[in-house]
């Protein structure tokens, strides 16, 4: 199949009206990009990953960060939201930038950034500088990251075909998580923590390069920026990520924490209130009209804000109550990230026998039975009692959860809300990232001062540290295991295949619901 790089319905004809009045004897026409979509796809691939692994490869490096630029340790977990806020809250901008002013365009934009931002971060001196340029790779990734699953989605028909790619895309994804562990503590022991942000410079400069030489641009597509809505929801978000950090420092009835919960409740409804009347919404809510992809969207949040949770605490669990390098502790997941990228490619073959329903189902039993076993980690837990068992339940569970995933949440969508859709899919794993670590945290820090408050007699001040800190990890992993068990409930109950009424009118054969097949029962 001779796959176009985002190809658009008129695309065509006007290739063809080009060809009907030029002069082909003078001499062959040069090759253009994209005539190679295998080596494309897996720039654009190679791009995503280097986006997804940031997000993970400094959880490794954070203690080594903490020490160098003096973060407090609830204060720690903005070099992740710093990153994370601004990806997710922008990449709906990024995406509708990407329609109107060319998709390639705005991929080397943020690619461009990106790369700059990775080089400032390593250099920084000290803890605001390294904070500002994890938002400015934020950016850059929200501009870069759009276009990526928009190939996918537009350069595959729904079907099998789709799926094949979604379950590379779906890999790429969910395994460059867990890989930017091992990653990250392999950098960390043998360089610096500074390197988990250099790696990055070389791989942007050639993603920069091959871009123009194997990927074509797309036709601009007239329109507006959502500004206001890409405002409200980005401060929104942050005011949200802003005051769960606050409350863990400071406690629930701070006045600084209540008053950003406030701030933010108003920038969401007024975010809401913006998408229902603009006339080019930067969300456009009829998305939301399906129950099943909603439920996709929610699934995936909840997911997402577990599986990060877990990768910020037991990375720090790993190394100051178990006492790992950073080497090792990147060793240690392992078992996870081999597991979940070999499960993930074998579920589009299970998906026709089985049913994407009943995959998902499956797929979160053993992500909420290793949640739960986590919750039980104490100072006296070894790797082997407490850790291995649960990595392995979460990478086999997570690997067949998310190919089904992303495709109900693209099943049936119009063609010209696929942009809008595919960003919604990056949106909700970066906001359950964000905004689900800022609420662990949160509770994170009330445990360990509830714990702090009452010392255990016979205790070193080294012992008690551990305790104190292991009571409020295994406290946020409960927490993550109610996210998962959330999500389980959502699956069973909004994304159940139901066999839509034979349409009798082209506009309901026109309506976005997802239609009978696209999660085989």
């Amino acid at each position: 199949m001779n796959l176009r790089i985002f190809p658009h319905s008129t695309s065509g004809l006007a290739h063809r009206e080009a060809d009907a009045g030029a002069d082909h004897s003078a001499r062959p026409a040069p090759r253009r990009a994209g005539t190679r979509p295998g080596v494309a796809l897996a720039i654009m691939l190679g791009a995503q990953l280097m986006i997804i692994l940031d997000a993970t490869v400094v959880n490794i490096a954070l203690p080594h960060i903490q020490a160098g630029l003096h973060f407090s340790a609830t204060s720690l977990s903005w070099v992740m939201n710093g990153y994370t806020l601004t990806f997710g809250g922008l990449l709906l901008l990024g995406g509708r930038a990407g329609d109107i002013l060319g998709r390639r365009r705005m991929f080397l934009a943020g690619i461009g950034l990106f790369t700059v931002a990775s080089l400032a971060g390593g250099l920084a001196p000290n803890a605001g500088v390294l904070l500002a340029a994890r938002a400015v790779q934020g950016v850059g990734g929200a501009l870069a990251s759009p276009a990526v699953l928009a190939l996918v989605v537009s350069g595959f028909p729904e079907g099998r075909e789709r799926i094949r790619a979604l379950a590379i895309y779906s890999g790429v994804v969910t395994a460059g998580g867990s890989l930017g562990l091992v990653l990250g503590g392999l950098i960390t022991q043998w360089a610096s923590w500074r390197w988990v942000l250099f790696v990055n410079v070389p791989i942007g400069i050639a993603v920069a390069v091959l871009t123009p030489m194997f990927v074509t641009e797309t036709p601009r597509v007239p329109g507006r920026f959502d500004l206001p809505g890409a405002v409200t929801s980005t401060a929104g978000v942050a005011a949200l990520v802003y005051a769960f950090i606050r409350a863990a420092s400071d406690g629930w009835g701070n006045h600084v924490a209540i008053a950003a919960f406030a701030v933010a409740a108003v920038l969401l409804v007024a975010f809401v209130l913006n998408e229902r009347r603009a006339p080019q919404p930067i969300t456009p809510l009829r998305l939301f009209a399906s129950a099943a992809r909603s439920g996709s969207f929610i699934a995936r949040l909840l997911v997402v804000a577990g599986m990060f949770g877990m990768f910020f605490f037991l990375t720090q669990f790993l190394q100051d109550v178990l006492g790992f390098g950073a080497l090792r502790a990147g060793i240690a997941f392992l078992p996870m990230t081999l597991l979940l990228f070999a499960v993930s490619r074998l579920a589009p073959r299970l998906m026709p026998r089985v049913g994407g329903w009943r995959l998902m189902m499956l797929g979160m039993l053993p992500v909420v039975a290793g949640m739960a076993w986590l919750s039980r980690v104490s100072p006296d837990t070894t790797y082997w009692s407490g850790v291995f068992g649960p990595m392995v339940l979460l990478g086999a569970g997570m690997g067949v959860v998310f190919v089904p995933l992303t495709t109900a949440s693209l099943a049936g969508v119009a063609p010209q809300d696929s942009g809008a859709a595919s960003s919604m899919v990056n949106v909700m794993q970066q906001l359950g990232g964000s905004v689900g670590l800022a609420v662990l945290v949160a509770v994170f820090g009330t445990a360990t001062r509830d714990s702090q408050a009452h010392p255990v007699a016979g205790l070193s001040a080294a012992a008690f540290h551990q305790h104190v800190l292991a009571h409020g990890m295994s406290t946020a992993f409960l927490l993550a295991a109610i996210f998962d068990l959330a999500a389980l409930l959502v699956i069973a109950t909004l994304l159940r295949e139901r066999r839509p009424a034979v349409p009798s009118s082209p506009a309901e054969l026109a309506d976005d619901t997802v239609p009978a097949g696209a999660l085989p029962d």
